[in-house]
């Protein structure tokens, strides 16, 4: 059983579509997982459909030092380092006269046992900040995210962190969507998983 469903938007149907979904699958499936060598943060891959998207893990620690060095303070810190933030990069790989890409975070879902639930987005932590959290560590913070609603040429491609509302080492199904001359796909990565809370050890002299 494959780790991931891939729903194309295409004007097939009956047995025809079945058979041509099934020699697709078999050929090259569309999901790949892996580590960082380096690292040994865990990833998830997908490469179909003119587009390439991919998910690693941050730690906790990474988050709260990147964002105490952006001016916020260790509660508020670490409050969206346990939020499961993984460093995310979308790339519209289709070929020059493929169109553009669009994406909604907003129709994306976090699939739990405890049923479907939205990212938390840039919009949602903003209504939540505390007031003494200063400007620049807000705008530090939308910066650092994958834009809620974003558009790419062919080639295109950006970074960003995404947050899943879920705690350390929680696992869930990411459903994903975009778009292309208006015809809506969708992808599913499965059992995906939150960093674990693992303290970074400061390094040491030399």
């Amino acid at each position: 059983m494959r780790d991931g469903i891939h729903d194309r938007c295409r004007p097939f149907s009956g047995a025809l579509a079945a058979a041509l979904l099934f020699s697709t699958a078999a050929a090259a499936a569309p999901l790949s997982q892996g580590r960082d060598p380096a690292t040994g943060l865990r990833y998830w891959q997908w490469r179909d459909g003119g587009i390439l998207f991919k998910l690693t893990q941050r730690l906790p620690d990474q988050s709260r030092g990147f964002f105490q060095a952006r001016g916020f303070d260790p509660g508020t810190a670490d409050r969206v380092a346990r939020a499961c933030v993984f460093q995310s990069m979308f790339k519209n790989t289709g070929a020059p006269d493929s169109g553009t890409v669009s994406i909604d975070l907003n129709t994306w879902r976090v699939l739990t046992a405890g049923g479907p639930r939205r990212l938390r987005l840039r919009e949602d932590w903003a209504r939540e900040w505390p007031r003494e959290l200063d400007r620049a560590a807000r705008i530090a913070f939308e910066w650092s995210l994958l834009p809620t609603r974003q558009s790419y040429a062919p080639g295109d491609y950006n970074w960003g962190m995404t947050l899943y509302g879920l705690p350390p080492g929680a696992r869930f199904d990411l459903e994903f969507r975009w778009s292309r001359d208006r015809k809506v796909f969708k992808g599913t990565f499965r059992n995906v998983e939150c960093a674990p809370d693992i303290h970074l050890e400061p390094a040491g002299p030399g």
